[in-house]
């Protein structure tokens, strides 16, 4: 298989090209970039992405050829006729399989960490002792024969092969019972000394163990061979001519033709048994183990007669040879696979900064392009309210259309990045889900009035009214599917329908219905809408316009919450987009940060100081803020803002996050850190990634709003702002500090228990004394350093001493919002408040758990 590439020549070009879009970025900040060149470097980033997935690919194929490998050596060690054991090189059974446990009498797991040695027989054991001595020694295949007493004192006469294994630190053995070979060995030769030889026993015998033996006269040089002899080599007893020396030679591999019987067996007796193999009339192979016998001597003391046994061990021999072979197999499927793992770590490393680079891309592109495009949106409807003709009404109604779809574009992009990149996150707010869905479907009715077509709604009354959810997402993807069916329908109806599937006492489950009676989809071309840039028509777009993303999108939007999405269409009959999500229920009253409202004249005449470094957008937000009743100062950076605020008072900042001298970052957390006010900040931002909301969190921002700005949207979070802030100062600040007079803690769950065992009081109290001073001192710190990771392992540490040491549930509950504030990282106005009030209830406890020790120990010396 061909390893992946990762082509240095284009990541590089593709860096080069970045560097020199960033420098045109600060050079010509208003110049638009073209489609094609934004689309040309999103298709090389994705080159990348492609060459990844091939390389995880190869990594998946490598590691199932591992898993298949490794089973195959399990099942061959596992259950292969001959017993198999590991030793370590204190003699310990380090691992063994089920023939070798049978052989021992005992279950294989109870027989792990077991000495071996204490199996063999004490007579057999020093030459046990020698042979395990030298496989260790000589780095060579060793043998031996000794006998085995197993569990239920049974004894076993065992073939014992052994070989090192991985550079000494274990040894293989392979067992093979040959107490049959030795007592039919036995039996034959006394049977023969007795002149009472049993045939057919002794040939049922041979057979069943695939054992044959034989008889050399010396003297007439004739061989006398048993009925499985000529089984075992193949050979019609009526053509044999009972001459070993012709027959051994003949049968025998070319190979193992040196480990073969003599050709004159007078030496016999002098060597050890062999194995080899013989090549079968059928041209098979088949493995032969052989052994010569005792010799026969006449009552003068002359030798008569020659004898051995012969087996056939091809089936163990193989299944010797397959373990082997998978054991290979697992060695190089495991190189392989960690070499493809090292690979695709490095290629992953690769992949993950071109989206970085792509990331960084899409953000500078959203940034350059909604900043002129929040300029002429802006103006356009400025402009749209004033005395104007039909034909400038029109040909202004058309610029601000095609803005419209611009910014739509952009945001599909952005949202598709986001997804890419698993950045994509959801909020959880209250909101009323009935009131949420007409808002929105009202956005939609000139447009359907101007095809004449119908609006159905279908709402479920059994929903709860308050949910908790993601509604911007929500509208997402029912804005996306309602579109659809707009653009492709020209007659007829369009039916959204909301309704209950299930409801239990913590969620609700419901299902999200657009039908429309438009163009249709065919059947083939369903399972292809929901991928990216996908039409069901390759006519689609130049008909009805788009880029194929606001599906895609959707059914990413619906799947990262846990729900479905499945669509049922016929063509020029109309299509129907089904999707479920669960919602949260709740008590909690909605949020209506982003519902339409009228102006409130509460909160009339307040002033607004909009730091923005580009004059159009200046001029544009201090035209709404002034139809909204407001009045407006305007600073072209960060640093004009802060010299503001330190002669006038303002009730809102208007803060954009790019900017020369000093950006919003640096200017809000000086406003924050330096001069401690509390002002509501906005972000003003044409880059709604993820990374750059948390940022603006993180700094001390109270909320923010995207370019290119939409007026009643800015109105009701400015609106929120100021209901928020005259709330924090109506309301007192809660008092849950201690007096000092007021005892916080109570021993009584730990003197409960420790049974009133002085001594394990006093080393819990101990305990204490010592681990919550640092953590406290953590806490403080990772607060002021905004290290959020570090505030949630703090607190998460403290928890649990509440309720030993018996401090007031209260401030139980409040580490636990500390911990829920660090896990979102959202820089509250709460948060210094809650942990100086750990802080002081801790110290406290210290003090008084001192006192308590001095008493216990006091008690426990008199």
């Amino acid at each position: 298989m061909d390893q992946p590439h990762v082509n240095k020549k284009d990541d590089e070009s593709l860096r080069h090209k970045a560097e020199e879009q960033q420098k045109s970025r600060k050079t010509e900040t208003n110049k638009m970039v073209s489609e094609d060149e934004m689309l040309k470097l999103i298709h090389e980033l994705e080159v990348h992405q492609i060459e990844l997935e091939m390389q995880n690919a190869e990594l998946i194929q490598a590691k199932e050829n591992a898993k298949l490998a490794e089973k195959k050596h399990t099942e061959l060690f596992d259950f292969a006729p001959s017993g198999y054991i590991y030793l370590t090189p204190s003699g310990d059974i380090s691992e063994l399989n089920f023939m070798a446990a049978r052989m021992l009498g005992k279950e294989r797991s109870n027989l792990l960490k077991k000495k071996f040695e204490s199996f063999i027989s004490k007579k057999s054991r020093p030459l046990f002792n020698q042979f395990f001595t030298d496989v260790f020694s000589k780095h060579e295949k060793q043998s031996c024969e000794v006998s085995i007493t197993t569990e239920d004192n049974a004894s076993l006469l065992v073939t014992i092969n052994g070989v090192e294994y991985q550079l000494n630190e274990y040894c293989f053995l392979t067992l093979t019972d040959i107490t049959d070979q030795v007592q039919s060995k036995i039996a034959l030769h006394e049977s023969e000394e007795k002149y009472h030889i049993n045939k057919n026993d002794l040939k049922k015998a041979q057979s069943v163990a695939h054992i044959g033996n034989w008889k050399w006269d010396i003297n007439t040089e004739e061989c006398i061979w048993s009925d499985e002899m000529f089984q075992i080599f193949g050979i019609d007893k009526n053509s044999f001519q009972g001459k070993l020396c012709d027959v051994i030679p003949k049968v025998a591999h070319p190979d193992d033709l040196h480990l073969v019987l003599p050709s004159k067996p007078t030496e016999s007796g002098q060597n050890s048994p062999v194995e080899y193999r013989i090549i079968m009339p059928d041209k098979s192979i088949r493995y032969i183990w052989s052994e010569e016998g005792e010799t026969i001597y006449s009552t003068n003391g002359l030798p008569l007669f020659f004898t051995g046994i012969v087996q056939d061990i091809t089936k163990y021999k193989l299944t010797e040879i397959e373990l082997t072979e998978a054991k290979v197999t697992a060695e190089k499927a495991t190189n392989l696979s960690e070499t493809a793992k090292i690979k695709a770590e490095h290629a992953t490393k690769i992949a993950e900064e071109a989206v970085k680079a792509k990331q960084q891309f899409l953000s500078n592109m959203s940034h350059e392009i909604r900043t002129p495009m929040n300029v002429i949106i802006g103006f356009t409807k400025v402009m749209l309210k004033t005395d104007l003709t039909i034909k400038q009404k029109e040909y202004l109604a058309a610029i601000k259309m095609s803005g419209d779809t611009l910014i739509v574009l952009i945001n599909d992009i952005l949202d598709l990045a986001k997804v890419d990149a698993g950045k994509m996150t959801f909020n959880h707010t209250p909101f009323k889900m009935a009131m949420s869905i007409s808002a929105m479907l009202h956005l939609f009715e000139p447009k359907i009035q101007e095809k004449n077509l119908f609006l159905n709604k279908e709402y479920d009354r059994r929903i709860p009214e308050v949910l908790i959810g993601d509604p911007v997402r929500l509208h997402q993807i029912i804005i996306n599917l309602v579109s659809n069916a707009v653009k492709f329908t020209d007659k007829g109806e369009i039916t959204v329908g909301v309704h209950l599937l299930n409801e239990d006492n913590e969620k609700v489950t419901l299902e999200f219905a657009v039908s429309d009676t438009g163009i249709g989809i065919d059947e083939d071309k369903l399972d292809k809408i929901f991928e990216n840039f996908q039409q069901a028509y390759s006519g689609t777009s130049s008909l009805y316009g788009g880029t194929g993303l606001g599906l895609a999108i959707v059914k990413q939007f619906v799947e990262m919450q846990g729900g479905t999405i499945h669509v049922d269409s016929k063509i020029n009959i109309g299509s129907t987009f089904r999707f479920n999500l669960d919602f949260q229920k709740t008590n909690r009253e909605a949020e209506y940060e982003n519902e339409i409202e009228e102006l409130d004249s509460d909160i009339k005449g307040l002033k607004i100081l909009v730091v923005e470094d580009i004059a159009l957008n200046q001029l544009l937000m201090k035209t709404m803020l002034e139809d909204f009743g407001f009045t407006c100062d305007l600073a072209g950076n960060g640093k004009l803002a802060i010299a503001k605020l330190q002669t006038e008072t303002y009730d809102v900042i208007l803060m954009d996050l790019q900017m020369p001298e000093m950006n919003g970052f640096q200017a809000t957390e000086h406003i924050r850190k330096i001069m401690h006010s509390n002002i509501p900040i906005m972000a003003l931002t044409a880059d709604v990634t993820t990374v750059d909301l948390a940022k603006c969190t993180a700094a001390g921002m109270n909320d923010y709003i995207a370019k290119p700005v939409n007026e009643k949207i800015l109105y009701n979070k400015i609106a929120a702002l100021i209901k928020k802030n005259i709330q924090k100062k109506d309301t007192p600040v809660e008092q849950n500090t201690i007096r000092e007079s007021q005892k916080c803690i109570d021993l009584e769950y730990l003197i409960k228990h420790t049974r009133s065992n002085p001594e394990l009081m006093m080393k819990m109290i101990t305990i204490y004394l010592q681990q919550t001073p640092p953590l406290i001192t953590t806490m403080k710190l990772s607060l002021e350093a905004n290290d959020w990771e570090l505030l949630y392992s703090a607190v998460h540490k403290l928890i649990p001493s509440f309720s030993i040491m018996g401090i007031n549930n209260e401030f139980e509950i409040m580490a636990k919002q500390v911990q829920e504030y660090a896990q979102k990282q959202l820089a509250s106005e709460k948060l210094p408040k809650l942990v100086l009030q750990l802080e002081t209830v801790c110290k406290q406890a210290c003090k008084e758990l001192e006192v308590e020790y001095d008493t216990i120990k006091k008690t426990l010396k008199e």
